[in-house]
């Protein structure tokens, strides 16, 4: 999908440089990556504690024999 966006040149810039990539679309792509990637592991994190999970694994394997 093509879009146009207004993305400042030292930023665009550096983000080529940390990416290693040549083109800004390959470099905007793994930046939105990155984030959406960082972003769930983040709400994975904040659910920490709060869901109990009752698995007995011995349990699950005794009944698969």
């Amino acid at each position: 999908m093509r879009t146009t966006l207004n993305i400042p040149d030292e930023l665009l810039s550096t983000l080529k440089k940390v990416t290693g990539e040549k083109t800004k679309t390959k470099a905007i792509c793994i930046a939105i990556d990155d984030y959406i990637r960082k972003k769930k592991i983040e709400k994975l994190i904040s659910l920490s504690g709060k869901i109990k999970i009752d698995y007995d694994w011995k349990k699950m394997e005794e009944l698969e024999i």
